[in-house]
C-alpha cells in the first residue's frame, strides 16, 4: 500500500499569521519525507484563507528545497482557471525544479463562490468540459509543437518551455461520478477520490467504479488513491480535539458549497451548530467511525479494511482546523506506526 499527505495553507482566522501556517506545513512535509510517506499533495484555490493556495507549484517547488525523496503533487488543479499553454510550462518548469518528483492532479473545481470569481460566474458543473480539453492539449505541448483548435483554447502551432524533466509527468483527476472516472482511465490519468464523511460502503463504491472503467477501457498500470480527513491520536483529549475540528471545518464549508456563504475579508462564516447539530456526519461517533480517526491500531485496522476492498493508495488529509501541534503528532504517529505495519506485511508477503 501506499500513503500520500494531502495538505494545504489554511487559516481559520487571524490568530496565526500566514508565515507561521506555511513554517508548519513545511515541518509536516519534511516530517513525511523522513517517515516514508510516497507522496504529498496541494491544492489550488482562491480567496479563502482556509484553502489558500492560488498557485500550487510555488508551494511544492518550496518544499522539493526541503524534501529528498517525496514526490509532490497538485490535488488538484482547476482547470478552468488556465490556459494550456501557461499549464505546460508551468508544469514543466516546476518538473525541472523538483528534479523529477512531480504528480499532475486535475480537477473541475470545488465551488461556485470561486468560480464567481476566478471564472466570470460560469456555472461550477460546467468545469469537467474544461478539463476534458485541457488534459490532452498539455500532454500534446509537452510532446513538442502542436497546433490545438477546441471547444475553448485556440492557438497557432507552439510547444511547451520548458518541457518536463520527466518523460512522462504522471496525471491524475479528482474524480467522483462513473463517467468521470472512464474518462481519466480512457485518457491515461490515475483517479484520486474521496469518500467525503460517508460511511465506508462509499469506498467500495469509488473502488468499484475505478474498476468498472479499467476494465471498460482494458487499461493496465493505473492507479486509485483515495483520500480521507484523519487524525492519530494517543489519548481521548485529542481525539475531543479533532472531532471538535471536524465540526467546525464542516461549518466552515457548508455554506460555500451550498453557494450561500458570507465570507468576510477572506474567512467564511461558520453556520450555527444548531443548523447541523442533527446530522449524522456531525455526530462525534460517526466522524470517529468514517473519518481516518483513531489510535495507530484502529487507524491500521481502518486501512486494512480498505485494503482488502482494493484500495493500494491512501491520502491521509491534515488540513481541517487541527492545532498544528496536533497535526504534527498525528502524522508522526501515522510514520512511525501505521506505515512501519503495511511495509512489513507487504516484505512479508513477497518473501513468501
Amino acid at each position: 500500500m501506499r500513503f500520500s499527505l494531502a495538505l494545504n495553507y489554511g487559516r481559520f482566522d487571524e490568530s496565526i499569521g500566514m508565515d507561521a501556517v506555511a513554517k508548519n506545513a513545511l515541518e509536516l512535509v519534511k516530517i513525511a519525507d523522513q517517515g516514508g510517506f510516497d507522496t504529498v499533495w496541494t491544492a489550488e484555490h482562491h480567496t479563502i484563507e482556509v484553502t489558500a493556495s492560488p498557485n500550487p507549484f510555488q508551494i511544492l517547488a518550496h518544499w522539493a528545497a526541503h524534501t529528498k525523496r517525496i514526490r509532490l503533487g497538485t490535488g488538484v488543479i482547476s482547470a478552468p482557471y488556465w490556459n494550456p499553454i501557461r499549464l505546460a510550462g508551468e508544469a514543466g518548469l516546476c518538473d525541472v525544479i523538483t528534479g523529477g518528483r512531480l504528480e499532475l492532479g486535475f480537477g473541475r473545481g470545488s465551488y461556485q463562490y470561486e468560480f464567481d470569481r476566478m471564472a466570470g460566474g460560469m456555472p461550477q458543473e460546467e468545469g469537467g468540459r474544461y478539463m476534458r480539453e485541457l488534459i490532452p492539449a498539455v500532454k500534446a505541448l509537452w510532446r513538442g509543437d502542436y497546433e490545438h483548435k477546441g471547444e475553448i483554447w485556440n492557438f497557432p502551432a507552439t510547444t511547451s518551455a520548458p518541457k518536463p524533466l520527466q518523460k512522462e509527468i504522471p496525471m491524475w483527476i479528482a474524480a467522483r461520478d462513473p463517467a468521470s472516472h472512464d474518462f481519466a482511465v480512457a485518457n491515461g490519468c490515475s483517479v484520486m477520490s474521496t469518500a467525503l464523511r460517508r460511511p465506508f460502503s462509499e469506498v467500495e463504491v469509488l473502488e468499484a467504479r475505478f474498476q468498472a472503467a479499467m476494465k471498460a477501457n482494458g487499461a493496465t498500470g493505473l492507479d486509485h488513491a483515495n483520500m480521507r480527513l484523519g487524525c492519530v491520536w494517543e489519548d481521548k483529549a485529542t481525539r475531543d480535539i479533532a472531532v471538535h475540528s471536524m465540526v467546525n471545518y464542516g461549518r466552515g464549508f457548508e455554506n460555500l458549497f451550498k453557494n450561500i456563504a458570507t465570507v468576510k475579508n477572506g474567512f467564511p462564516d461558520l453556520v450555527d451548530f444548531d443548523t447541523v447539530a442533527n446530522r449524522d456526519e456531525f455526530q462525534p461517533e460517526n466522524i470517529c467511525e468514517n473519518m481516518m480517526f483513531g489510535t495507530s491500531d484502529e487507524v491500521i485496522a481502518k486501512l486494512e479494511r480498505y485494503q482488502a476492498a482494493g484500495i493500494r493508495h491512501f491520502m491521509f488529509g491534515t488540513t481541517f482546523g487541527l492545532p498544528h501541534d496536533v497535526a504534527r503528532r498525528s502524522v508522526e504517529l501515522f510514520c512511525d506506526r501505521v506505515i512501519p505495519h503495511f511495509r512489513a506485511k507487504t516484505a512479508a508477503l513477497e518473501a513468501v
